[in-house]
């Protein structure tokens, strides 16, 4: 993979850290706390042990101190960094598979969890990449590795400078894109996704930017029957990759 690499390299917990041995990226190095969970320790130890890795045991607290913050099940990995991709590699992925492209913008997503969350949908959905801003942006740290649960080692990620003029690249070869927002639009149950298309989910407060908005090709908001006027932005993702894949799939 192209592009820039994350400011971590540090995997913690038991499902990232067995991710990344299966997906065979390069891992450097493997810490373990001592006496820890067989249900843990063995998976992992037995693909170290495969590979050859090196593994070591140490206390609780150094692990603590590696990845703070996150919760690390007494396992923490280092590895070589995720390299953040270009976006045309995201439009070769959808074209390698033979569908249309699929993509998610994350137009100022600040919450690593909503990150981490995002890409494990994506995942799932069978979303060709994400692409995230270089600034104002939570972008791929251990905290959002640890919540994707391994995803990242399977969605590329394609970071840029300027998101408005990503959207114009996007739609000049043929991607439609579609923003979601709470007060306007169309209802998502109204609108064809079969498309090649270019989802883009707002900042947790703010939503979508005004450019960003302006620059899209539709609006679409999902029908809400409660008394609260707005999902998590990671929940709403979500609803709106299943919508997605359940009409490509009819």
């Amino acid at each position: 993979m192209l592009g820039e690499t994350t400011e971590e390299n540090y995997i913690a917990g038991k499902h990232p850290v067995l991710e990344a041995l299966r997906s065979e990226r390069e891992i450097n190095k493997i810490w373990m706390v001592e006496g820890g969970k067989k249900n843990i320790v063995g998976p992992i130890m037995a693909e170290a042990k495969q590979q050859g890795i090196i593994v070591q045991y140490v206390d609780r607290r150094k692990l603590d101190a590696m990845v703070p913050g996150v919760v690390h099940q007494g396992v923490v990995a280092q590895a070589a960094a995720i390299a953040y991709v270009e976006v045309e590699q995201l439009l070769e992925r959808a074209e390698e598979r033979g569908e249309q492209p699929f993509l998610l913008i994350l137009d100022e997503l600040e919450d690593p969890h909503n990150l981490g969350s995002i890409l494990r949908t994506a995942e799932c959905m069978g979303v060709h990449g994400v692409v995230i801003p270089k600034r104002r942006s939570a972008s791929l740290t251990a905290t959002v590795l640890k919540i994707s649960a391994g995803a990242a080692e399977y969605v590329p990620v394609a970071r840029v400078t300027n998101l408005v003029a990503t959207i114009e690249k996007l739609k000049e070869k043929g991607v439609w894109v579609g923003g979601a927002d709470a007060g306007s639009g169309q209802s998502v149950h109204n609108t064809d996704f079969s498309i090649p298309l270019a989802l883009v989910i707002g900042n947790e407060s703010k939503g979508l930017g005004r450019l960003v908005k302006e620059k899209c090709d539709f609006i679409v908001n999902l029908p809400l029957r409660g008394q609260l006027n707005s999902l998590n932005a990671s929940v709403a993702a979500g609803i709106l990759m299943y919508e997605v894949v359940r009409q490509r799939r009819v």
